[in-house]
C-alpha cells in the first residue's frame, strides 16, 4: 500500500472504493460537481490541504478535468498535487455503456495506472510539502464517549457539532474520523465538545 500524507480527493463513491485499496491515507469524494456548489465541502476541502496538503485524483475526461480546475482554484494551487491516470478508451464493468467521451474512469484503470501516477505526482512535489500530522490521534471510542456516535440522540449531537466546525453534514463515520483526526488533536476538539455541550 502507497502511505499517503495529503488528503486524497476522487470524484465518486466507486474512485474511493477502488483507491482505497491501494493507499493508506485519507480518501474523500467531491461527490461529483457537488462540490461546486456545497460551501462546507468546500471549506472542509481548504482546511484539509492547508493543514495536510490535497492530492487530486479525477478521471481524464472533460468532466474530471473541469472539477479538477475547479478545486485547484478554490484552495490555490500550492497546496495541491496533480495526479493523473491516462485517457483509455473503454467502460466500466458496473455500466451499461461507456461514458460519454468512452474512456475509462479511475475505477476502472489498473492498479498499476493508478499508483504510477500517484507516484509521480508525490515525486512533483516540492520539498517541505508533507504536512505533519497529529500525534494524538482521534478514536472511534472518543466518538461514541462523547456521544457523537453509536449512542442515542448521537446523530443530532453529530449534526450540530458538523455545524458547529462548519463541516459537510453527510460525512460517514469513517470520513467523520479521519477528517476530525486530520484538522483537531484529541485535546482540542474535546474543547469543541465541550462548547457544543455548553449550548
Amino acid at each position: 500500500m502507497l502511505k499517503l500524507q495529503q488528503v486524497l480527493l476522487v470524484e465518486g463513491k466507486y474512485d474511493a472504493a477502488r483507491v482505497s485499496n491501494l493507499v493508506d491515507g485519507v480518501v474523500l469524494t467531491t461527490d461529483g460537481f457537488r462540490v461546486m456548489k456545497d460551501r462546507s465541502l468546500q471549506t472542509m476541502l481548504k482546511q484539509l490541504a492547508r493543514t495536510q496538503g490535497l492530492m487530486i485524483l479525477t478521471d481524464s475526461d472533460a468532466a474530471g478535468f473541469k472539477i479538477r480546475h475547479f478545486v485547484t482554484g478554490l484552495i490555490g494551487a500550492e497546496h495541491v498535487l496533480q495526479a493523473y491516470v491516462p485517457a483509455i478508451q473503454g467502460k466500466e464493468s458496473r455500466k451499461e455503456a461507456p461514458g460519454k467521451e468512452g474512456l475509462l474512469g479511475v475505477e476502472g484503470v489498473s492498479d498499476e495506472l493508478i499508483l504510477r501516477g500517484l507516484q509521480d505526482a508525490l515525486a512533483s512535489a516540492p520539498d517541505g510539502t508533507e504536512k505533519e500530522t497529529h500525534s494524538e490521534k482521534i478514536s472511534y471510542t472518543d466518538l461514541y464517549e462523547w456521544g457523537i456516535s453509536g449512542t442515542a440522540n448521537s446523530a443530532t449531537r453529530r449534526r450540530k457539532l458538523l455545524q458547529q466546525l462548519g463541516l459537510p453534514p453527510r460525512l460517514s463515520k469513517k470520513e467523520l474520523l479521519q477528517v476530525l483526526s486530520t484538522l483537531y488533536t484529541r485535546e482540542s476538539l474535546s474543547r469543541q465538545i465541550e462548547l457544543l455541550d455548553s449550548e
